[in-house]
């Protein structure tokens, strides 16, 4: 249930309804917007009465949330919450467009590829340093040193970096090099990785389940903003259906589905949703008319030779006609593509 506080509520009403709260063995999260001051009251549902809550000092209402994800829910955050990163926003109007080769192959691709994606306007670059791959004989990413050539890049263009972390063992070392955590579509619901990021300080790009429903995808979101982590930004990246003449089946209806549940910000991954380089540009543009906060796009300067998805990356200059076509849309829209600034390209 939410807490929500009479208007113009002092810091030393918020604190001492936060401290009835914990003494009745019970978790508080703290949502401060324009108008009310509401904590979410988090614990043992059947143990949750609202009168001995109403009548703490300085209470106007107490609601309860009926969804089953709550910090999550619009009832908990009534505004679309924005989320910067390193001077990057995503969320309320802001686009964050990221791109980058699906893996880390070595540092002088990985910095071609960087200096051209973000002259094309690209804000947050993205690498994998751990590769999930079907077949174990697959290449399985450069570990550590990909992750340094990554930090050494983004730091060298000014770009934020994004990378999948796949395992609980992982997060103190991609900590360490990361500006965003990536958990990806065979992880969504890897409960206790779920939990370990959620107690970083790291924002969190959270991508759909291949099988996933909205509601599984929001109560795994559900699963970081419980410990603390309160950045977390989902990815609608394709779902599995009957259809094989694309990877996957985008589904574009998730987006307005998940701002009309959700505060938290939602872009699109039309790479490895329909996994072909033809329908990347045309889903790329739906998905802001959607109402996306972003787009996530795979871009490698020689595809065959791409040691991973490289079937389904655009070719620099591909992206960077893409990128004009989304800002004149965007411009459109009344949205904002933040520009990386401080370094020359």
């Amino acid at each position: 249930m939410i807490i929500v506080l009479k208007p113009q509520a002092t810091q030393e009403v918020i604190d001492h309804v936060i401290e009835r709260i914990e003494a009745l063995g019970f978790t508080p999260h703290l949502s401060q917007g324009v108008a009310r001051t509401i904590i979410g009251v988090i614990g043992d549902e059947d143990k949750l009465q609202a009168e001995p809550l109403q009548a703490i000092a300085g209470v106007e209402q107490v609601v309860p949330i009926l969804k089953p994800y709550k910090l999550a829910s619009r009832e908990f955050h009534g505004e679309a919450s924005v989320f910067d990163i390193k001077g990057i926003k995503v969320g309320g109007g802001h686009l964050m467009m990221i791109a980058g080769p699906c893996a880390i192959e070595s540092e002088p691709l990985l910095v071609e590829i960087a200096g051209k994606v973000r002259e094309a306007g690209a804000n947050v670059l993205r690498g994998g340093a751990f590769k999930p791959r079907t077949s174990p004989y697959s290449f399985q990413g450069l570990g550590e040193d990909g992750l340094k050539m990554l930090k050494a890049t983004g730091e060298r263009f000014g770009m934020p970096v994004v990378t999948e972390v796949m395992d609980p063992r992982q997060i103190e070392l991609v900590e360490r090099y990361t500006d965003l955590f990536q958990i990806g579509a065979r992880n969504m619901q890897n409960f206790d990785l779920l939990k370990e990021v959620g107690k970083t300080r790291i924002p969190v790009l959270l991508k759909r389940g291949m099988s996933a429903t909205v509601k599984d995808l929001l109560m795994s979101a559900e699963y970081v903003l419980a410990q603390g982590n309160r950045r977390v930004i989902l990815c609608e990246r394709g779902v599995r259906t009957f259809e094989d003449s694309t990877r996957n089946t985008l589904d574009l209806s998730i987006v307005p589905n998940v701002k009309g549940l959700s505060h938290l910000p939602i872009i699109v991954d039309p790479s490895h949703a329909t996994g072909r380089p033809d329908l990347i540009p045309a889903m790329s543009l739906a998905g802001v008319a959607a109402g996306s906060d972003g787009i996530h796009i795979e871009v490698h300067s020689c595809p065959e030779k791409a040691l991973s998805d490289g079937p389904q990356a655009l070719l620099p200059v591909q992206y960077a006609q893409l990128m004009e076509e989304l800002r004149q849309l965007a411009q459109l829209l009344g949205k904002t593509i933040d520009a990386c600034e401080g370094v020359t390209v």
